[in-house]
């Protein structure tokens, strides 16, 4: 099975009509193992789920059309919705900008996971996730995998002597899998824009004009929208509290009290609840800036999937101060309340917005 896999890896990527070649031969073959690690439902506890279930490469790495995402075991669900991880490997190490004076970067919405190792091993260990309670429990399940010789080929046969290490080999191949060409394609519409091979439509200029308008939309104040190497990607990785209101709809909230001991009081407090921060009473109720990369394809929207749609999201950042209907926070401290909550907007500038966030979806077909 991994012959095959490697095999196809090996081969030249064709995106676009132009191959993506240059792939270091011992990093080619450690990405179809990180890929194969990626999708393998025999390594939760029960068997059934891998880290492809809820990052579907079908769906743009993401888990469309759930507020948040059942773990191996049915009965228990997570308590944010699941990002999608297609442009991840461009995320910065979780850090201070003293410039600014916030935290940036990190992995998870909170940024707990201060680098992208930190975030593959977590759901494996995750008990709302793939639900295994050791290293040893993983390691154990690599070890009857079908890939086991590829795994030794990779870190010698002697990987098996230490559980820490295997399991760290696998974390370092899945890593290695998505820091690979199937991640961050850059083939939007929006990018052809850039490099002058595809017109935006009226609609879709006067979206753009607005998401930059620093006195209407302000979008790209967050997130950003050019760059020198005209791959921009939609995020400054800060963290933000838009003031959104709490999902009570969650099914989080009904699990066993042994993961949410407070039930329908629970309060998720986001960056302030990160352990690497010595300053959590500043930052309750912020979350990290997500990508707007393939938005319209992976909602629902925010940390709890509190929105549906994304014209919804962008009459939240219209309205939210104006109209009752969005009600109360779900956290009162540190809402932004500079760069939305009263922009103005029209109806018609709503939905020109709307329609150039589609033009970021990867994939784009010309006619």
């Amino acid at each position: 099975m991994y012959q095959l896999v490697l095999a196809l890896t090996m081969c030249l990527v064709v995106m676009n009509g132009q191959a993506a070649v240059n792939l270091n031969h011992s990093q080619a073959q450690k990405q179809a193992l990180g890929k194969l690690i990626f999708e393998d439902k025999t390594l939760s506890e029960p068997a059934g789920q891998a880290c492809s279930s809820c990052h579907q490469a079908n769906n743009f790495y993401a888990d469309p059309g759930k507020a948040i995402s059942p773990g191996a075991n049915p009965k228990l669900f997570s308590n944010r919705n699941v990002p999608s991880i297609a442009y991840g490997k461009f995320t910065p190490e979780l850090y201070w900008n003293k410039e600014e004076a916030l935290w940036m970067g990190g992995f998870f919405y909170d940024g707990r996971a201060k680098t992208m190792k930190e975030q593959a091993a977590g759901p494996f260990l995750n008990p709302l996730e793939m639900g295994n309670t050791t290293q040893q429990q993983v390691v154990e399940k690599l070890k009857k995998s079908t890939y086991r010789t590829f795994i030794e080929s990779q870190y010698g046969i002697k990987i098996w002597d230490n559980n820490d290490k295997a399991f760290k080999a696998a974390i370092d191949a899945i890593v290695a899998y998505e820091n690979g060409p199937e991640f961050g394609l850059f083939n939007s519409k929006y990018d052809y824009f850039l490099q002058g091979k595809a017109e935006l439509t009226k609609q879709e200029k006067l979206g753009l004009e607005l998401f930059e308008a620093e006195d209407k939309g302000n979008c790209a104040a967050c997130h950003t929208s050019a760059a020198e190497n005209n791959k921009p990607l939609f995020t400054d990785y800060s963290y933000d509290n838009l003031g959104q209101p709490a999902n009570k709809s969650l099914a989080f909230y009904k699990i066993d009290k042994r993961f949410n001991p407070a039930g329908k009081m629970y309060v998720d407090y986001g960056l302030a609840n990160n352990p690497h921060i010595n300053n959590g009473q500043d930052e309750k109720g912020k979350f990290k800036v997500p990508t707007l990369r393939n938005i319209d394809k992976t909602g629902p929207y925010l940390h709890n999937g509190v929105f549906d749609s994304l014209k919804e999201v962008v009459e939240f950042y219209n309205e939210r101060d104006v109209k009752e209907k969005w009600g109360n926070p779900e956290v009162n401290e540190n809402v932004n309340s500079e760069e939305l909550g009263d922009l103005k907007l029209t109806k018609t500038e709503v939905d020109a917005i709307v329609v150039f966030m589609k033009t970021l979806t990867d994939g784009y077909k010309f006619n």
